[in-house]
């Protein structure tokens, strides 16, 4: 084998030959493992070193990246935000109301006279159309008696009229007497005619004004004054100019007459119902309806006059009472107020105002304060449902300042 390789290397070492000159070859040949080592270990260290590099710059890039994320999230400023929902759960409205009879009113005297007898008192119950008292009325029955004479005397006046008018008539048909006389029989005739049926309406005003005398109740209620006694002089009329005799209310069922802030008027409606609290029953429940609105709000209070009504059979409530009137209404709309903390409201120049953050930037909403419930208050305007609020607000946040948020508890609805 040794003289093998002594053979190659002698061959390879021999000169070459050029032309007609023998030149000798500079550098020994290399075999082809040795070959192939030389050119490629170079490139093999190349492409390490710029794998490395490249490894290097995307770790550096990946710790820059990250270190500017975390500056930028270290330099935003974190705000405690709720979110805020419109109120429609049940609203407690609770406002004074006067307890009035369904009916009342004060019973005067049709004929001048004086009271004969009275025959119920105060806290009687009575019925439609019973006898409540007696006026006595000497010179009506004397005016009475006159007129039924008066009549009397026209009837019998009027018979001979027409007995006249008939015969002259009938001479007349033949020819007899001349139309004149005929024509002032039949005129004489009409004329006591007449006369009986102005005589006839008198003696039926004068019944009538006798009738009066007897007070009947109108309506079935309860007698709450009398204002005379047996023998008192009673003047027809009424107000200032007449007598008043008794007066009756209508007690079941009772009406009750409250006034509803503008803000809660269009959930008011007829049927709606209500609980009466009184005091002096604080134990019952009392269940009233809503049978009519003004339609109108008064200009001066901002109010809506509403009646409702309540039964008592039983007696329990009175006329005049002072109660409250609780109403728990529903606002389903989507004209509901929303509700925000009260550690969200802040009052400026601008007016009450409130931070909103939208789209993770500061916004400044003026809004329209309703009802104030201590820890929250009604929106009226201003804000929609879902909307994010800055709890405790200070004035280092700016118009349009981009900030982080993190969620504190939030404003329930209806929660008060």
């Amino acid at each position: 084998m040794s003289a093998v390789r002594e053979t190659i290397i002698a061959t390879e070492q021999k000169p070459r030959e050029i032309g007609d000159l023998m030149v000798a070859d500079p550098s020994p040949r290399l075999h082809a493992p040795e070959r192939r080592f030389a050119v490629l270990g170079p490139l093999l260290v190349v492409t390490v070193l710029a794998a490395l590099l490249i490894i290097g710059i995307a770790i550096h890039m990946t710790r820059l990246r990250a270190q500017g994320q975390f500056a930028q999230a270290n330099a935003q400023t974190v705000v405690n935000v709720q979110t805020v929902h419109r109120d429609q759960g049940a609203v407690d409205l609770v406002i004074p109301g006067d307890v009035e009879a369904f009916q009342q009113t004060t019973l005067y005297a049709r004929s001048n006279g004086f009271l004969g007898k009275w025959l119920v008192d105060i806290g009687d119950h009575v019925k439609e159309k019973q006898t409540l008292a007696i006026v006595e009325t000497p010179d009506l029955d004397q005016q009475l008696h006159q007129a039924q004479s008066t009549l009397n005397q026209a009837k019998a006046n009027c018979e001979i009229a027409r007995v006249t008018a008939v015969r002259w008539q009938e001479l007349y048909n033949q020819r007899v007497v001349d139309a004149q006389d005929n024509d002032q029989d039949q005129a004489a005739y009409k004329a006591a005619a007449a006369a009986q049926a102005a005589a006839q309406a008198n003696v039926d005003q004068l019944q009538q004004l006798v009738a009066f005398n007897q007070i009947v109740a109108p309506f079935d209620g309860t007698i709450t004054y009398r204002y005379l006694d047996v023998g008192a002089l009673v003047s027809a009329g009424s107000g200032s100019a007449g007598t008043a005799i008794y007066q009756l209310e209508q007690t079941d069922p009772l009406r009750i007459y409250v006034y509803v802030p503008q803000t809660n008027a269009a959930l008011i409606h007829a049927g709606v119902t209500a609980k009466l609290l009184v005091r002096e029953h604080p134990e019952r429940d009392y269940e009233a309806t809503v049978t009519r609105t003004a339609g109108a709000i008064d200009a001066t209070s901002r109010t809506l006059l509403t009646e409702l009504q309540i039964p008592n059979k039983d007696g329990t409530l009175y006329a005049g009472m002072y109660a409250e009137v609780e109403f728990k209404l529903q606002d389903n709309t989507a004209s509901a107020p929303v509700i925000v903390p009260a550690n969200a409201f802040i009052f400026r120049t601008e007016g009450p105002q409130v931070v909103v953050v939208r789209n993770g930037r500061i916004h400044w909403q003026t809004i329209q304060v309703g009802r104030d419930f201590g820890t929250k208050l009604q929106a009226l305007s201003g804000l929609a449902d879902g909307d994010e609020v800055v709890a405790n607000p200070s004035d280092n946040l700016v118009e349009g300042m981009e900030v982080k948020t993190q969620h504190a508890p939030t404003a329930s609805a209806g929660g008060r």
